[in-house]
């Protein structure tokens, strides 16, 4: 039997029992997740054989470009939540994707054309501040579709979210399959038309979206403001940020330094607001919080290995049967939509029976997973002989394994977040959050290059450097499981979940968009 567009009892025009605006979102997220995890899969060969920058220098940026693709939403959701609205800011943020994506299609004579060398970093950082208006906003408008009692907005944000991994999945496939087979201007020309797609549909599906994510004060934005209507003024604060960025993703040392005191900052203020304002048990629970939040940055920076170091990895020392290694990027997202339900259910069944373990235990095994994934490509390499390819199946394990950590921690994380935080502090955990995010991927990037610290030494010495790192990094992780494990029960005490109550708990959905390619949104608070 099809499905027609039906008519909701308040004038609601539906599909599937949803918003027709839930899937003028769902394509639009998909092709924006299409284009950038398409260009993400090529950036650490387009750094390595185009550029010819050296494995150390291409992790550093690497790692630099992902942290100020979190970093920048915090922008983007500022300006949107006080001046631009959700819908504006996305239709802003697509712009300056789908401007900056094409330009990863210059690609010039490779290593010594500057110039052409001045339009890659340009680029990077369209795409940079781009991400930063559309990536903090558009899950914001899912969530204005649906009133927050409605039993719809789980199955929504389910919908939501497959479309974030179906275009993770699409974009590596292709755009890594065609960058790496016909040319780099292919593959990041497809992640450019991918997000033009996405734009178009966003701007054709605006009376789908029914009057959401529009300004909270319209007229605040036609005014005046030092000689230009408010509303531009914000657009040329994108495009200074553009500038701005495009200087700053040149020097990947200074990213590290502010990252590090903005992040002694951010988060001394956290526990000083936690010990002078709060009383006793939200006090805890920002003790809590704050263990999870720095936890999370080991995660990541350990996990984010993906996109760089593993990738080589893959490309160098893997037998992949002439596939393309960039195409084995989508690997993550295709396992999180078969897993995602999985874990769900698991959780809910494990809850029911009073066996699901605590938050904090779900971190330590998170990383426990996460190392045992380091460890397992080692061993299976070393099986194989330091002189021989490795067999792909160890690619697919430590995919498997790391993608089975994520489900422990990303939904999980931003679940306990939306619990621990008082009403009022919902906005600061949550970026502090997402920051802890960013610091892990400049992390990720300070690791990858230690990976290629030894490449001049030859393509032997170099694959024994990477091992050895992931020896250590594989037992770093499983220890520091293991000693999250342990700990768990403190750090569920000071969550005193048995006296939160559900009208403290601001929205999960509506703070943040997922990171990764996205998680499953049955969460825990529910």
């Amino acid at each position: 039997m099809a499905h027609t567009p039906a008519a909701a009892p308040g004038g609601e025009r539906t599909f599937l029992g949803h918003p027709l605006g839930l899937f003028i979102l769902f394509f639009a997220e998909m092709w924006e997740r299409f284009s950038y995890y398409g260009m993400r899969a090529l950036l650490i060969f387009y750094l390595t054989q185009h550029w010819l920058f050296s494995d150390e220098k291409s992790g550093v940026i690497y790692g630099a470009y992902t942290a100020l693709v979190y970093i920048t939403p915090v922008l983007g959701g500022y300006l949107a939540d006080r001046y631009l609205g959700q819908r504006k800011a996305v239709l802003y943020g697509a712009v300056l994707l789908t401007f900056g994506h094409f330009l990863m299609g210059f690609e010039g004579d490779g290593g010594t054309d500057s110039g052409a060398l001045n339009i890659f970093w340009l680029a990077l950082s369209f795409i940079i501040v781009g991400s930063g208006f559309l990536k903090a906003n558009i899950s914001v408008i899912v969530g204005q579709l649906y009133p927050r009692t409605d039993v719809r907005r789980d199955g929504a944000y389910t919908i939501f979210y497959m479309g974030i991994n179906l275009g993770a999945a699409l974009g590596s496939l292709l755009c890594g399959y065609l960058g790496q087979t016909y040319g780099w201007s292919y593959g990041f020309g497809a992640a450019g038309v991918g997000m033009l797609l996405g734009l178009i549909l966003f701007v054709i599906g605006k009376p789908l979206l029914m009057g959401k994510g529009e300004a909270p004060d319209p007229a605040a934005l036609k005014k005046s403001v030092v000689g230009i209507q408010l509303e531009w003024l914000l657009y040329l604060i994108g495009v200074v940020a553009v500038v701005g960025i495009w200087q700053l993703i040149q020097y990947q040392a200074v990213i590290g330094w502010l990252l590090m005191v903005a992040g002694a900052l951010l988060v001394g203020y956290v526990l000083f607001t936690a010990v002078v304002k709060l009383d006793r048990e939200a006090r805890d629970r920002i003790f809590a919080a704050m263990f999870l939040i720095l936890g999370s940055i080991l995660f990541w920076a350990l996990f984010e290995q993906a996109g760089s170091s593993l990738n080589l990895f893959t490309d160098r020392y893997v037998d992949r049967a002439g596939v393309p290694a960039s195409m084995f990027q989508s690997i993550n997202a295709i396992y999180i939509v078969l897993l995602a339900p999985l874990f769900a259910a698991a959780w809910t069944f494990l809850g029911r029976r009073g066996l699901e373990p605590s938050t904090p235990a779900k971190f330590g095994l998170a990383m426990l997973q996460l190392g045992l994934g380091f460890l397992v490509l080692v061993w299976g390499s070393q099986a194989a002989g330091m002189e021989n390819l490795t067999p792909v199946i160890f690619i697919f394990l430590i995919y498997l394994l790391h993608t089975t950590g994520e489900l422990c921690l990303s939904p999980v994380g931003l679940s306990a977040m939306n619990r621990l935080a008082p009403a009022h502090m919902a906005s600061l955990i949550m970026g502090t959050w997402f920051f802890a995010s960013a610091t892990g991927n400049f992390a990720a990037g300070l690791i990858a290059a230690a990976t290629g610290s030894e490449a001049a030494a030859g393509e032997g010495a170099n694959k024994a450097v990477v091992l050895d790192v992931y020896t250590t990094v594989g037992w770093v992780a499983i220890g520091f499981g293991v000693a999250v494990v342990l700990i768990s029960p403190l750090i569920k005490k000071l969550m005193h979940l048995d006296t939160l109550k559900d009208d403290d708990l601001a929205g999960t959905a509506e703070l943040a968009e997922p990171q990764a390619p996205g998680i499953h949104l049955k969460d825990e608070t529910r």
